[in-house]
């Protein structure tokens, strides 16, 4: 009879503890929102536009041809699961690079308080920012 009251109890504290978790923080279950934006920050390219194709697991952004200056940008809602993954393949003349624009365990952090992943491509490299002021590199074209 204790072992089953113990069971009893245990499986209440942890229905309660789910629903304290819902009312709560929603976002513990519900995921997080980020909105990630990618910029053409090229200064020289009248004539080429960057091409750029993003999608997940489950969601197919498509593909845009951005010209200097334009953005491409999305909202996503992490998984509770916390894989959340983001690729971006560009395209700009002949080089080509894939990379990830949004990793939930990279990203979840990086992208600050406002919860926005900036992205600046340019001619050597792409950069990263949580405030579209302070730019850091994380790579270049080439791998």
């Amino acid at each position: 009879m204790k072992k089953s009251s113990t069971t009893s109890l245990l499986m209440l504290c942890f229905g309660l503890y789910i629903i304290f978790m819902t009312l709560k923080q929603s976002q513990f279950f519900s995921g997080i929102t980020y909105d990630v934006r990618v910029v053409n920050g090229f200064t020289d390219n009248s004539s080429l536009v960057l091409v750029i194709w993003c999608s997940s697991q489950n969601n197919d952004l498509g593909g845009r041809a951005l010209q200097a200056g334009d953005d491409f940008s999305w909202s996503l809602r992490t998984t509770f699961w916390g894989a959340t993954l983001f690729h971006c393949t560009m395209k700009w003349d002949q080089r080509r690079r894939s990379f990830e624009a949004f990793r939930v365990q990279r990203d979840s952090h990086r992208c600050g308080p406002s919860r926005t992943c900036f992205w600046l491509v340019k001619e050597d490299g792409f950069y990263f920012s949580n405030d579209q002021v302070n730019w850091k590199k994380d790579f270049s074209w080439s791998s």
